[in-house]
């Protein structure tokens, strides 16, 4: 096996960190008559976040607050004004389907729902089902549990299947096991584009083509155009790995052995994972409904207003967590499905990085800056039309989440492609999904994104391979989004 290559990530820290604020100073002291004098200042703060954010000089959340702080010394808004996006509906949209993903894992419902797939004779037959089964429950994983989670669920679970198989020995060949491995950490990338609550990306695009364009998307909305790329992608990931890696050939019985021991070890289905399921599905269809019955009758019928009024997303999803707590798994022993000290546990971090991008994007707007930047993006670019301006935002999504997390990269872009877009006077909706979705696609380094990081520190991946398959799924995965987009927004109406 190859010994781990170790990323030394400290120099880019130190460098970052004397270079964000020598560049604040720069950006400040320059005559940019072109800009208002708020706009100049935010533009100082706004290259200051971009390179902590992209050298991770101290945590991305951190980051975001310093943004924040830093708006508000320097004028550019108010504190109620700038603080108000961390209280953001969506933000509680998140935090509950977080408290309903962290349930999943802490009562095991996860692996029981992996393992119980791969039980089934079709998902072992041979390498490529193997392949495609891992990636194909990695991916439905994501769609409501984080990418980042959903890896550390599912990296042992593969790891298991390929000791049995003894395919750990090919490693340096670059055969299945590596295929395997790049399998997962796509497929949670991937999947998590296909519903509001798999990324952060989708939520801030979603917020923010309502606050600053006045365009809603509801839940159903964004599955209807998001939900069939996933699943493309779902495919091309797989087509990629096993043409590269020559994934052919049976799967031996040891496999199909560990598999069927780890399942025997999960025992009969628990209280808690019957509750949870159960909250989940409910979840799930009331998050669905609306948009179904807005296509089906329209937005000022009775259901869909009582929805958008009485029942909105960010309630529904604080309902399942609220209901987490009240389900009992044993009551006379007081003991429920979820515990606070368990729902504590969810990823704060994302939270308030996701509540500073949203600020930083409403200030970029509010002050005119956005549209600046989106007018030099036009010149360079030479995109006039919506959909050549989609084609450059999906392509500054990637490039942006390869070297920063999704979240900051959407926060960066999305105000100002909106910004373009409506100086264009253009749809926004699919520039903005373009470079959305873009921002989910980073597959080359390991620094990309969680799951790329996660995997490879295992040192079971190397370098050179994650970066060959990646930049192959990187282009493939553009002009698909890019292709996607152009039949599917028209034909469902988004305007």
């Amino acid at each position: 096996m190859e010994e781990l290559e170790v990323v030394d990530g400290s120099r880019k820290q130190r460098v970052g960190l004397i270079l964000g604020p020598a560049l604040f100073a720069v950006v400040l002291a320059l005559p940019l008559d072109s800009l208002t004098p708020a706009a100049h200042r935010l533009a100082a703060v706004f290259v200051w976040a971009v390179v902590y954010w992209v050298t991770e000089a101290v945590p991305v959340a951190v980051t975001a607050l310093l943004a924040s702080i830093l708006s508000v010394l320097l004028g550019v808004g108010t504190s109620q004004g700038v603080l108000a996006a961390y209280a953001d509906p969506i933000i509680f949209l998140f935090i509950g389907s977080f408290i309903l993903a962290a349930a999943f894992r802490e009562t095991g419902l996860d692996r029981r729902v992996a393992f119980a797939i791969l039980r089934l004779p079709w998902a072992t037959r041979t390498p490529a089902r193997l392949l495609f089964t891992m990636g194909a429950i990695t991916w439905a994983m994501s769609l409501w549990v984080s990418n980042t989670a959903t890896a550390a669920i599912m990296l042992p679970i593969g790891v298991g299947v390929l000791r049995s198989t003894g395919a750990l020995d090919d490693l340096r060949r670059g055969g299945f096991a590596t295929a395997l491995l790049l399998m997962l950490t796509w497929g949670a990338s991937t999947g998590g584009i296909g519903t509001p609550v798999g990324s952060p990306p989708n939520l801030i695009a979603i917020s923010m083509l309502r606050e600053l364009a006045g365009r809603r998307l509801t839940f159903f909305h964004w599955m209807l155009v998001a939900f069939p790329l996933a699943l493309l992608m779902l495919l091309l990931c797989w087509a990629i790995l096993r043409r590269r890696y020559e994934v052919r050939g049976t799967v031996g019985d040891d496999a199909r052995a560990y598999i069927a021991a780890e399942h025997a070890r999960l025992g009969p289905w628990t209280a808690g994972q019957r509750n949870v399921l159960t909250v989940f599905v409910v979840a799930v269809i009331l998050w669905t409904f609306p948009g179904l019955a807005t296509i089906l009758a329209s937005p000022e019928a009775a259901l869909p207003q009582f929805f958008e009024r009485r029942l909105p997303e960010a309630m529904i999803a604080l309902l399942a967590a609220v209901a987490l707590f009240l389900l009992p798994t044993d009551l006379r022993s007081g003991r429920f499905t979820v515990t606070w000290r368990q729902a504590v546990g969810i990823d704060w971090g994302t939270i308030l990085l996701f509540g500073g991008g949203l600020s930083l994007g409403k200030l970029m707007f509010e002050t005119k800056l956005a549209e600046t930047m989106g007018s030099a993006i036009v010149r360079v670019s030479g995109a006039e039309s919506v959909w050549g301006l989609t084609a450059v935002a999906i392509a500054l999504g990637i490039v942006l989440s390869e070297t920063s997390s999704n979240t900051a990269s959407a926060s960066m872009l999305v105000p100002t492609i909106i910004a373009v877009a409506a100086g264009g006077g253009m749809n926004p909706i699919p520039p903005v999904l373009g470079a959305t979705l873009g921002a989910s696609f980073g597959f080359m380094l390991p620094v990309s994104t969680p799951p790329n990081a996660i995997v490879y520190g295992t040192g079971l991946v190397p370098l050179r391979e994650m970066m060959a398959a990646g930049v192959r799924l990187d282009v493939a995965g553009a002009v698909l989004i890019w292709l996607g987009l152009r039949v599917l927004v028209p034909l469902f109406g988004f305007r």
